[in-house]
């Protein structure tokens, strides 16, 4: 059967909505996965069920995440917060984590992937390169150099690639589990990677859905390999 790919999705107050771009839904059929969107709640038992039900998840990109997860008071260039998401995502990173579940954050994703793990986050980046591109969205904007030792250049199979860049916030100090992976010209971390073998969790802050190469491709079949990994490493044990 083909693995169940959960996608966490954004919320909408106002009007009570919940969203998704349809860019995820396609990249995981592409790969070869069956996309279903995770509804964020604060229900932990819902968002165990979650765990329990989807092989892999997918964090997707959205606003920004409130500084008290990480001990900072909020600043004034702080974004748009959506306190349910951040509730929602940062319990189910954890879990997924914790029962060695592969999980691939995108952009804000990469940034609660960091959060779960005890990690911190710039509020805001204030350097001279630009994050937040005036371009198309598949445009591919500014330059990424890959950590050589890295799982993400082993899967990307290469070290320099150039990316589409939507962000003002990233990694300020990787979590505890956590190692860079890639960096921005300017030095702004571009990817983590688990510390460890054998457990795929991969944190971007790029957008893969939205770019149309090689790369894009392989980071979500990665995703996929990485579940049938993960069965036969459990499937191996006595």
């Amino acid at each position: 059967m083909k693995p169940i790919i959960g996608i966490s999705t954004g919320y909408d107050f106002d009007d009570k909505t919940y969203m998704l771009k349809e860019n995820y839904i396609m990249s995981i059929l592409k790969a070869g996965g069956v996309p279903i969107m995770l509804p964020a709640v604060t229900e932990f038992d819902i968002i165990q069920s979650y765990t329990e039900s989807c092989d892999a998840v997918v964090l997707s990109g959205g606003g920004d995440a409130h500084p008290s997860y990480w001990g900072e008071l909020p600043d004034k260039e702080l974004g748009e917060v959506n306190p349910l998401r951040d509730v929602f995502e940062i319990e189910l990173a954890r879990n997924m984590i914790k029962n060695r579940k592969p999980v691939l954050g995108i952009c804000r994703g990469c940034q609660i992937i960091n959060i779960a793990d005890g990690g911190s986050i710039y509020q805001h980046l204030a350097g001279k390169l630009m994050h937040q591109q005036k371009a198309p969205r598949n445009y591919a904007f500014h330059v990424v150099f890959i950590q050589k030792d890295s799982k993400l250049a082993a899967l990307l199979k290469t070290e320099q690639i150039k990316v589409n860049s939507f962000h003002h916030q990233a990694v300020k100090i990787p979590g505890q589990n956590m190692k860079i992976a890639a960096c921005a010209p300017d030095g702004t971390i571009e990817a983590i990677e688990f510390n460890g073998p054998n457990q795929f969790v991969v944190g971007i802050q790029w957008h893969p859905e939205c770019m149309e190469d090689v790369c894009a491709d392989y980071l979500f079949k990665a995703l996929i390999d990485a579940v049938s990994m993960q069965n036969n490493d459990s499937t191996d044990k006595p």
